[in-house]
């Protein structure tokens, strides 16, 4: 079962948020090698989940 998505977290900077797995920024365990998928909040700002509806 996949983990719950979190909405607003704290600090979206520290995480990946290219997978399941949730890595820290400066550890990603999926070796592709690529920096690291930001948040949809990072991108979109606090209301993203209204983004597009």
């Amino acid at each position: 079962m996949a983990k719950k998505f979190p909405i607003h977290p704290s600090h979206p900077e520290r995480v990946c948020w290219g997978c399941d797995k949730y890595c820290p920024a400066d550890a990603m365990g999926c070796g592709n090698g690529s920096s690291r998928t930001q948040h949809p909040i990072e991108l979109l700002g606090d209301d993203w989940l209204e983004f597009g509806d």
